[in-house]
């Protein structure tokens, strides 16, 4: 009980030590650059504490947190609003012109697919700052697609790489280190360097994916990860949540968690792919056949919508079809999975 007493005295004097700061002239204020949270001040180790536990161990991740998100931790209105405007200082957070918000995009950068005829429909490869969404049924080769930008984006950039480590989240027990081989050796790369940047959290439900996601912000910065997927998003959703009574609940908890990751997206200048299941609509007899899992929610969060289909003729050739993006025109593009991974599709 002393102990716990202590901890409870430490909280107190943070926040009062918050509520006697007095805002600072405009004039005089600029910006901060810290490294960890604890550089940020008012931040004492009883906050510190309470920020990790709920998933904030960096900089980058503080500053693009909401007030009520920190407030859950027992924090006042006024201790949250006011570390996150500390940690905000160091990062790029501001009002920019249209002319600036060029200058930014030229920060994007892209992975290559390993098919040039998808890459082509993608604008150059699978862009970071973004949620990327490939959709479509089973045996689709959603998970191939994972598995090849997962050695993709450890390539250098002149061979369409950002040489960077992935970060796999995967909730379907589908990811195969034995794959990554196969398509890291067809590129000449050393096999058991690329299994060591790619960092693989299983996830058993959709509460231990929410919580994977919510302390990935550490491991994206100490392993310099620059590609997080989660194959599938839905599936421990789709399975848990069933009935039209736990709908609001699972949309709300799925819109939580798009959020965390296109926060992480744009914090870390990093490509997020996810993959998702598809459900038919039996009273509908002409359209595409099959649907995306997640409703509204995930059409209004994910960037770019790819719908994958097997192409007529067999021979591994698939069908991309981007269904949604921010600044590119809907179309197809025939590529092929065969044995070596991605690659452009054999003329029929």
């Amino acid at each position: 009980m002393p102990a716990r007493k202590s901890e409870e005295d430490q909280d107190d004097k943070e926040e009062e030590q918050g509520d006697e700061e007095e805002e600072e002239p405009a004039a005089s204020k600029r910006k901060f650059e810290y490294s960890d949270l604890e550089d940020i001040p008012g931040i004492g180790p009883a906050t510190l504490a309470k920020l990790k536990e709920i998933g904030y161990s960096t900089v980058e991740s503080l500053a693009t947190a909401s007030t009520h998100e920190l407030m859950k931790a027992g924090m006042s209105e006024k201790v949250a609003s006011r570390i996150i405007s500390q940690a905000r200082q160091g990062v790029d957070v501001e009002f920019m012109s249209g002319l600036e918000m060029l200058e930014k995009r030229k920060l994007v950068r892209k992975i290559t697919t390993s098919s040039k005829t998808l890459d082509d429909l993608l604008g150059g490869g699978i862009e970071t700052m973004s949620i990327t969404e490939f959709y479509g049924e089973y045996g689709t080769g959603k998970s191939q697609i994972c598995h090849q930008l997962s050695v993709n984006v450890q390539l250098p950039p002149e061979r369409g790489g950002i040489d960077g480590s992935c970060l796999y989240i995967d909730t379907e027990n589908s990811f195969r280190p034995e794959r990554i081989t196969t398509m890291a050796a067809h590129l000449g790369l050393d096999t058991d360097a690329v299994l060591k940047r790619i960092v693989v959290a299983e996830a058993y439900n959709s509460d231990h994916q929410i919580l994977v996601l919510e302390k990935a912000d550490e491991v994206i910065k100490n392993n310099g990860v620059k590609l997080l997927i989660i194959d599938s998003l839905t599936s421990h959703f789709r399975s848990e949540y069933l009935g039209r009574d736990t709908l609001v609940t699972r949309q709300q908890r799925l819109n939580s968690h798009l959020h965390k990751l296109e926060r992480l997206c744009m914090a870390f200048n990093l490509s997020a792919v996810v993959t998702n299941q598809v459900m038919a609509r039996p009273d509908e007899f002409f359209g595409l056949g099959a649907y995306p899992v997640g409703g509204h929610i995930l059409g209004h969060r994910s960037h770019t919508r790819i719908f994958v289909r097997k192409a007529a003729g067999g021979r591994g050739n698939r069908v991309a079809r981007l269904v949604v993006s921010v600044d590119r025109p809907e179309g197809e593009a025939l590529f092929k999975i065969g044995e070596t991974g991605v690659s452009d599709a054999e003329e029929t």
